[in-house]
């Protein structure tokens, strides 16, 4: 029988509720006696924005704006139906994107 995973992929622009989200997602999945791998934490994106602060006279003077992606792992290895049914109650924080994928 081949081993099923499930994998959650959360990307957030603040990395403190990210984190929070993450400890919130294992904690509930060890409750629910699976077996846990993270929170592996990813490259961050950074898009970096330079933009003109007049437009007319001063050409040369500029802003630079950032915005990070941080972005964490969590793996699931053979889940249980008790370990789904958790994963699907819960309920993350605003701002965190969630991507579940069974592999």
């Amino acid at each position: 029988m081949k081993n099923s995973k499930i994998r959650i992929k959360l990307q957030a622009y603040d990395h403190v509720v990210l984190d929070k989200s993450a400890a919130e997602i294992v904690k509930t999945l060890k409750k629910a006696k699976a077996v846990v791998r993270g929170p592996i934490p990813l490259p961050t994106k950074i898009r970096r924005y330079t933009v003109l602060r007049s437009p007319f006279v001063h050409v040369e003077s500029r802003e630079q704006f950032e915005i990070r992606t941080h972005k964490r792992m969590i793996d699931i290895i053979d889940p249980s139906e008790e370990a789904k049914a958790a994963l699907m109650g819960l309920e993350l924080p605003q701002g965190v994107y969630a991507e579940v994928k069974q592999l």
